[in-house]
């Protein structure tokens, strides 16, 4: 059976995987040296982390927040809240008629997420974009935030594939094949180099006055 490979749980292992990418990517070095420190973005696993990763599919971070603010003032986050709730509460909170399907499906799935921390990634992937309404995008989030994977790359995010257009001067956005193939060298960090991509598009963002 494969290994699990590295976690990340602290600041110092950020900071470990963004020292390893800044030797054999001096242009993550740059990245760090303008945004300073990348943000661990570790959050608990288990049915509440999966539905905030639906819940921002597709949406800006700044709508996903304001989604998932609702979901949990409303006490959406269980999946018996979840379930008894009627289309018109679940609207209000936010999700649209598919994402309510989907967190429904996810309701009655009863994955065992204690078992997703001992599989390896690529396991855990399969397991979970096997479930109604997971995509790659949604398991790569998970596994690399809920699970604390540190070689997952979310080669489909829209600000990720971005940023790696920005910083490596490329003529368009890379499609998510080219955003892994890009991404290959950077294992076994791959996820603390999303972390730098993020920190960069936001960089950016702020400083061309779109943020």
């Amino acid at each position: 059976m494969k290994e699990i490979g590295r976690l990340i749980e602290t600041d110092a292992d950020v900071a470990e995987g963004a020292a390893w990418l800044g030797r054999i990517e001096p242009r993550f070095a740059d990245v760090w040296a303008v945004t300073g420190p990348w943000p661990l973005r570790r959050r608990s696993g288990g049915f509440e982390a999966l539905l905030q990763a639906i819940a921002g599919q597709q949406i800006s971070t700044a709508s996903a927040s304001a989604f998932w603010a609702r979901c949990v003032a409303t006490g959406l986050t269980n999946p018996a809240t979840l379930l008894a709730a009627d289309d018109e509460t679940l609207k209000h909170a936010g999700f649209s008629r598919q994402k309510a399907r989907y967190a429904r499906a996810l309701a009655v799935a009863a994955l065992d997420y204690g078992a997703l921390e001992t599989l390896p990634d690529d396991r855990v992937i399969a397991l979970l974009t096997a479930q109604l309404g997971i995509g790659r995008w949604t398991a790569d989030i998970y596994a690399a935030f809920a699970l604390g994977r540190a070689d997952i790359m979310p080669a489909g995010d829209l600000a990720v594939v971005e940023a790696a257009r920005l910083l490596f001067d490329l003529p368009e956005r890379p499609t998510e094949t080219q955003m892994r193939a890009l991404a290959g060298p950077w294992a076994p960090w791959r996820a603390v180099a999303a972390r730098g991509l993020w920190a960069y598009y936001a960089h950016v963002k702020k400083r061309e006055g779109a943020l």
